[in-house]
């Protein structure tokens, strides 16, 4: 198995009740990108966007090769590590790390490391993986 081209993972927290400014004071961190459930994104085309529900993002930097390992670590080292922090957050809202997978080949893998699952399962943290790839294309422009 070879190695997945390369990797983005994020840690999101999202709630309708979620105030930005509570969640960086709580994880020692500030986010990547933050909004509350009803403000008015507008962006530079003047398009603009309500928010729908409350988040919190910390993005990790993109890792090629794959590296979600690293992601992680890096992910949860930026922010507090107490375990009751963490239960009364994941009682509150939604809270995740969200892994984006790239592949550029049609059998490319990764493993979780034991000292990654026992991190996200101290903290109550689902780990979610959406998988992108290069084969979809080709035989989608070679049918």
């Amino acid at each position: 198995m070879s190695q997945v081209h390369h990797s983005a993972a994020c840690l999101r927290l999202f709630g309708d009740g979620l105030e930005p400014d509570e969640i960086t004071h709580i994880l020692r961190c500030a986010p990547t990108a933050a909004h509350r459930t009803g403000e008015v994104i507008r962006y530079q085309s003047g398009r603009e966007r309500v928010v729908k529900c409350g988040n919190w993002l910390l993005n990790a930097t993109k890792a090629e090769p794959e590296d979600i390992n690293g992601q992680v670590r890096w992910l949860l080292s930026q922010v507090e590590p107490d375990p009751d922090a963490w239960k009364r957050l994941i009682q509150r809202f939604e809270v995740d790390i969200y892994c984006g997978l790239f592949m550029k080949g049609s059998s490319e893998g990764l493993s979780l490391a034991p000292d990654v699952l026992a991190l996200l399962g101290e903290r109550g943290i689902h780990l979610g993986f959406e998988i992108y790839s290069d084969i979809d294309d080709a035989v989608a422009a070679n049918p």
